[in-house]
């Protein structure tokens, strides 16, 4: 792995830690749509991540496995807003990875 990619991996760890501690306690239909959202936007940086090759870092890390939300469910508000959260963090974290490289 590049030292570019590293280092953003470093920088990048603590703000997903800090989105999965603020929502480990979201329950499904739970209405603060934010929490959702943030849920959601720390699922889709890990997913970019991971599709930049930092599948083996990020399972070191120790974060939750990102959530399922049924089909059914994506249609409700929180359902909604964890969708658009993880669509977000993913674009976003993809974004700033493609500038080394991935």
């Amino acid at each position: 792995m590049s030292q570019q990619k590293q280092a953003l991996f470093e920088r990048l760890l603590p703000v997903m830690v800090d989105l999965y501690a603020e929502t480990a306690e979201l329950n499904q239909g739970d209405g603060d749509l934010q929490l959702w959202y943030n849920r959601g936007y720390a699922d889709g940086m890990a997913q970019a991540m991971r599709q930049a090759g930092l599948s083996s870092e990020l399972d070191l890390s120790g974060l939750p496995a990102p959530l399922v939300i049924d089909q059914g469910e994506v249609f409700l508000p929180w359902g909604k807003a964890y969708r658009h959260g993880f669509e977000m963090g993913e674009g976003e974290t993809r974004e700033v990875f493609a500038g080394c490289g991935t």
